[in-house]
């Protein structure tokens, strides 16, 4: 009985002790930011210079294999943060992003689809429950208060402070997002790493945010007038290809009934990636003149279409069954067929 009684205890020992264990691991965050294994590699030593004896001949040298001593003034070990950077974010039409230690900016076209781009900016703030200690709508600029951001990486958050303002220059409008205060606990950030990284994430949500009021505006146009505004574009290596202005899955869904209205017969699609396969056998002259464009100049044959998802845009790009995408007269001119396309799709 005494055997019993000593195990028992043995048994409620280990448990607490690991309850304890697995509690301060609950409350201890860091190891999600923090290398894990072998760290033996920081004790390695210097390297030293070879003592050569006196008397021995050397074979000549050039340097090419030399190791050069650099001082290290980074972190290592535990102290250094594995996390990735954040990117920022390039996802509203026709946007792109230039980056600071301090801020960043989201550049876009001058049109009217962001005439309202503050109030946009304005409405998400207040829909995140942000709070802004300063503003100035004449100006359009505002001031947010210390913001926390509550991390699963992170023991104590941190909170930021952010300058936020929408500015036209010549032909772009400009959102930019700049630090104004970095705290973790009650201590200030210098670190200009940390400080970037926090005023990325900052930027990001309100890209994110307006991008999906973007794409919510635009499937609710799609369905409702069922219009898709098409355009001529270029891929990142300068080829021509057509970009319709709505949501991949918009497109996709109407994308076999158009291509069969144009004389292109899907034979084989694959929606994950994207890829059409189709055979064009063009149409007669009086169905291009019900369509209201003129025939197309490509050949008729085998062609893939590759369907890109640029978010609340879709892209398309033909490539000829040799491999080779379309000019850009031939491209102009699938944009004017597949406008016109869709359009007439809308009307029946």
């Amino acid at each position: 009985m005494a055997t019993l009684l000593q195990k028992s205890k043995v048994m409620k020992v280990a448990g607490l002790s690991l309850v304890v264990f697995l509690a301060a691991c609950t409350s201890d965050q860091r190891y999600k930011r923090q290398v894990s294994g072998d760290e033996s590699y920081i004790e390695t030593p210097p390297l030293k210079i070879l003592n050569i004896p006196a008397g021995t001949e050397l074979p000549l040298q050039n340097g090419e294999y030399n190791i050069m001593q650099i001082p290290s003034m980074g972190k290592v070990g535990k102290e250094l943060d594995i996390r990735p950077p954040l990117q920022t974010l390039a996802l509203l039409t026709g946007s792109r992003v230039e980056n600071s230690a301090q801020s960043s900016k989201l550049l876009l076209e001058n049109t009217s689809e962001y005439s309202n781009l503050w109030a946009q900016v304005k409405n998400l703030l207040a829909k995140k429950n942000y709070p802004v200690s300063q503003e100035d709508d004449s100006a359009k600029t505002l001031t947010t208060d210390w913001i926390t951001w509550s991390r699963a990486d992170e023991n104590v958050p941190y909170q930021g402070r952010y300058r936020i303002s929408v500015t036209q220059q010549g032909y772009q409008v400009v959102l930019s997002v700049s630090n104004e205060g970095l705290k973790h606990g009650e201590g200030n950030v210098t670190n200009p790493d940390e400080i970037q990284h926090y005023n990325v994430l900052m930027f990001n949500e309100l890209v994110s945010g307006l991008s999906q009021q973007q794409e919510a505006a635009s499937e609710s146009g799609a369905k409702d007038s069922g219009i898709l505004s098409v355009q001529s574009g270029s891929d990142n290596t300068g080829l021509p290809q057509v970009i319709v202005r709505a949501p991949y899955n918009v497109v996709w869904n109407r994308l076999s009934f158009i291509l069969e209205s144009i004389g292109m017969q899907v034979t084989d699609r694959t929606r994950s990636t994207g890829a059409i396969a189709v055979t064009y056998k063009g149409r007669s002259s009086s169905d291009w003149k019900a369509l209201g464009v003129e025939a197309p100049s490509i050949s008729e044959g085998n062609y893939k279409l590759q369907v890109g998802d640029l978010d609340n845009r879709s892209s398309l790009q033909f490539i000829s069954e040799k491999g080779k995408p379309l000019t850009q007269s031939e491209n102009d001119q699938m944009v004017a067929v597949l406008e016109a396309a869709f359009s007439k799709s809308t009307s029946k």
